[in-house]
């Protein structure tokens, strides 16, 4: 493994800050620990928000494509540091190289967009009923953005947030998972490489925040902090929610999901067993999107289901920094125990499971590989319904599409969905107002693997909230309604009479 500090060092990182403190950083790699950072304090965090809501007073001055520049320059730098901060995030998360490059491609592809967003935050103008009158409408900096970012994507989801953020004329306060925090040290610093090239930047435009539920909640209910995005467990997001909205602040919120996928008799195999295999064991089961319910239809589960435990026996797990691995480590011992207990509940609710065990991987003995785990089960039961952040694959068979419809979309979760059909009617049925009840509906391609173009997030106990394109934009803004009467009258709305003489 190329050494940690060179590689931390060429992102602009000070090692000399990584050797003490209350937050011990391992590698799920091999469960060593790389690093130790400081704890925030509330007050420390007070400070930084502070900071970060005087930044957002003079750059919400700022015009909206002079905001863009800034985050052209960022994704320059982006793509300057993109092998370093690929492979410190396959480092600290445990994903393979090439998942590690595509998340920074996700960085860098948002500040595109984000760039382009800079020239288009249009409001609309609307027909008045008075005459001499016009209406319309105009968006404006919304204030300070609270992320809370999760292990998972540590880099990514702050990105969708924090480009978008930016060209909005906010400022950000980032609260990354205490598993994942030299990703985001890497980021402030490649952040703060853009802010020297720009030029023009207020200090406090971005401020990171380290530490456990204590600084988290500090962020939450700072009532100077008026958007908080959080992304993690749907347990986290009923505490967080109810806070931020007692304190009358907007809450983005991207939660759990419980994806499936239905595949139906006429679907082309060749492609639904290749997107199976992304979807279900890319990233060890670690992604909010990844495959974890498989409905198949009775005349082809015979044909399918033996196809993927030949596949998922064959399948390359080990280190993540080998180019020929496909699946690396679960992010902890937690996580590991949280899948062996899943598979145990499955075998009591009838399920029969096909891989799941450990793995000793040479040279990685501290960290915790697992076979990718089938399970087959006669229904859809309780266990299938809760979501498990680990390769485990829950198969059932249907005979009915309506059947099928309604047990995809019988669970708690709503994030991403997807069908493999030829038949057109399945297929545009499945992405109708009586199909998937998700945010995300696919045809023909896996549940994983979204593009930034088009806006993420789910319904039901994922949250409902939405990042990354399309409108997304407006989250981050706040709506003024504006009424100009240019004419020498006063008529009222709806024909009102009010004669004062």
């Amino acid at each position: 493994m190329r050494k940690l500090g060179a590689l931390l060092k060429e992102l602009g990182v000070d090692v000399r800050s990584l050797a003490a403190g209350d937050i011990a950083v391992r590698s799920p790699i091999d469960g060593a620990e790389i690093a130790r950072l400081k704890s925030d304090t509330k007050g420390s965090v007070a400070k930084k928000i502070a900071r970060a809501d005087e930044a957002f007073r003079a750059w919400r001055l700022a015009p909206a494509a002079k905001r863009g520049e800034l985050v052209r320059l960022f994704g320059e730098e982006l793509r300057a540091h993109k092998a370093a901060l690929g492979r410190l995030v396959s480092i600290e998360t445990g994903k393979i190289v090439q998942e590690g490059l595509g998340e920074v491609q996700e960085m860098i592809d948002i500040c595109d967009f984000a760039v382009g967003l800079s020239r288009q935050l249009y409001g609309l103008t609307i027909a008045s009923e008075r005459p001499g009158h016009r209406m319309m409408e105009t968006w404006h900096p919304l204030g300070v953005v609270g992320v809370i970012s999760a292990f998972n994507f540590p880099v990514a989801v702050w990105s969708w947030n924090s480009a978008l953020a930016i060209v909005c004329g906010d400022s950000v306060v980032w609260k990354p998972s205490d598993k994942t925090p030299l990703t985001a040290l890497a980021c402030a610093e490649i952040f703060a490489k853009a802010v020297k090239r720009f030029g023009e930047a207020p200090k406090g435009l971005l401020e990171v925040v380290f530490g456990g539920k204590e600084v988290g909640e500090a962020l939450v209910d700072d009532k100077r902090v008026a958007l908080v995005s959080a992304t993690g467990s749907t347990r986290m997001g009923r505490e967080v929610g109810p806070r931020v909205q007692e304190r009358f602040g907007r809450v983005l919120l991207e939660l759990g999901g419980n994806n499936g996928m239905i595949v139906c008799p006429s679907a082309d195999l060749e492609l639904a067993v290749r997107a199976i295999t992304f979807s279900a064991v890319g990233t060890a089961g670690q992604r909010c999107t990844s495959l974890r319910r498989l409905i198949v239809h009775e005349k082809i589960y015979d044909q399918l289901v033996p196809r993927l435990k030949k596949i998922y026996g064959n399948v390359a797990i080990g280190n993540p920094l080998d180019a020929k691995t496909l699946v690396g480590p679960l992010i902890d011992e937690g996580s590991f125990k949280r899948m062996q207990d899943a598979l145990a509940e499955a075998k009591k609710q009838g399920g029969k499971v096909t891989g799941g065990e450990r793995v000793k991987v040479a040279s990685c003995a501290g960290g915790f590989y697992v076979k990718p785990a089938i399970v087959e089960l006669p229904s859809q039961t309780e266990v299938m319904k809760e979501e498990t952040f680990a390769p485990i694959l829950y198969v059932v068979k249907y005979k009915d599409f309506g059947k099928a419809i309604q047990l995809h979309n019988d669970v708690p979760q709503g994030l991403s969905s997807c069908i493999f059909t030829r038949d057109v009617r399945e297929a545009e049925q499945f992405t109708s107002a009586l199909g998937s009840d998700c945010g995300i509906a696919n045809v023909n391609i896996g549940p994983s693997g979204a593009e930034i173009g088009g806006a993420f997030g789910g319904e039901k106990e994922t949250g409902g909230g939405r990042e990354s394109g399309s409108d997304a934009w407006k989250s981050y803004m706040r709506r003024a309604t504006n009424t100009i009467n240019y004419s020498d009258s006063l008529p009222l709305a709806q024909g009102i009479k009010f004669d004062v003489g």
